[in-house]
């Protein structure tokens, strides 16, 4: 919820948002 309302805030920082979310999940899922 919070990634979406940062992303509708800032529209520049919407894919930096979602590179840094996706790199979190692969590293969760590495560790896994």
């Amino acid at each position: 919820m919070a990634v979406t309302m940062r992303a509708r805030r800032s529209d520049g920082f919407t894919l930096i948002e979602m590179l840094v979310v996706v790199a979190i999940i692969v590293v969760v899922v590495g560790r896994v």
